[in-house]
């Protein structure tokens, strides 16, 4: 495996191909083991992966502090290569729930104060609100994170979730770096307006779901059980005939996958890192196994037979359910 790099859009730094999300080894998708998640963080590292990306509110700062002590665990020359993109914003309750997103400029300096604090670092390389603040205008926001571009504390400003008409507006006031953002073979609503937006302007996408929460992974089965803590649980594209719908799609993603001789998850991730130079794929991966399969996507080349054979197996549209509950869907501009 060669690690390629990518650049983000024309004001970011330039990054590993692939990128490494750091949410679940904290959050969302049941249990995880802290010496694995910290060993699969420094076997990224190891491999040539650059980008780590995480959240603030991912179980209240844990994740953050995870990624601090792999930083410090990690051998110099390792952790001088890191690049982490932290989104802040989503408020928590004391109970877990979700209590809206606060963008005001004041807010924006008191969140990085305690990431950069939990992370250990002196400066956060990509510094994003998670999801819009409906509340404040996305200029506020933006020009909140560039000041403290302008003060050190920041390197680049970057956007998640957000449409078309936010993506311009942000831009007219501040140099965008990326936009994170659901992307894979089954999620593909960016296609029609945010990424020719995104292009427009020269911003980069850094797409996450990738393997859309293990759905298309090749490794998610229809007797799974989840606990009531695991996002999938709750989520329609794992409900009922929506589950198995999803999953002959996957099983149609299988055959190809066989025929060229790599994993599905190899061929999903390398269907993603075919779609430009300006997106990079952010690997959700919690163990040095899982790491491992993902990174193998970087050697898989499609050539235009195989891309057209991949897209009449699982074309735009395909997926049976939303990628979000309806509440969190309302929270995502389109």
């Amino acid at each position: 495996m060669t690690m390629r790099t990518r650049t983000l859009g024309t004001t970011g730094p330039q990054v590993s191909a692939l990128g490494l999300g750091c949410m679940g080894m904290s959050a969302l998708y049941g249990e995880a083991d802290r010496t694995e998640s910290i060993a699969t963080i420094h076997a990224a590292l190891e491999a040539g992966v650059t980008l780590l990306d995480t959240g603030d509110f991912y179980a209240m700062g844990h994740n953050e502090m995870l990624i601090g002590e792999a930083l410090r665990t990690a051998p110099a020359a390792r952790r001088e290569q890191a690049l982490v993109s932290v989104k802040f914003g989503a408020l928590r309750s004391p109970d877990g729930q979700w209590a809206g997103y606060d963008g005001r400029p004041a807010a924006v300096k008191n969140f990085a104060a305690y990431s950069l604090q939990r992370l250990g670092v002196d400066h956060i390389d990509v510094y994003r609100i998670a999801r819009l603040d409906p509340d404040v205008p996305i200029e506020e926001t933006v020009g909140a994170i560039a000041e403290l571009v302008e003060q050190g504390y920041v390197r680049h400003v970057g956007l998640s979730e957000v449409g078309a008409e936010t993506i311009r507006r942000a831009a007219a006031t501040a140099p965008i770096a990326d936009l994170q953002i659901e992307y894979s073979l089954i999620s593909r609503g960016i296609e029609d307006r945010i990424l020719p937006t995104t292009r427009e302007l020269g911003i980069s996408v850094t797409a996450y779901g990738v393997l859309s929460r293990g759905l298309i992974s090749g490794h998610f089965t229809r007797d799974r059980q989840l606990s009531a803590t695991d996002f999938r649980a709750h989520s329609p594209r794992f409900q009922g005939d929506n589950l198995q719908h999803n999953l002959n799609l996957v099983e149609a993603l299988r055959k190809i996958a066989e025929q060229k001789g790599v994993s599905v998850a190899q061929i999903a991730i390398a269907w993603v890192l075919s779609r430009g130079e300006d997106i990079v794929p952010l690997i959700g991966a919690r163990t040095r196994e899982r790491l491992t399969e993902s990174l193998g996507a970087l050697d898989v080349t499609l050539d235009a037979a195989e891309l057209a054979e991949i897209e009449e197996a699982v074309p735009s549209g395909a997926a049976a359910g939303e990628r979000y509950a309806a509440a969190q869907l309302a929270q995502v501009e389109r």
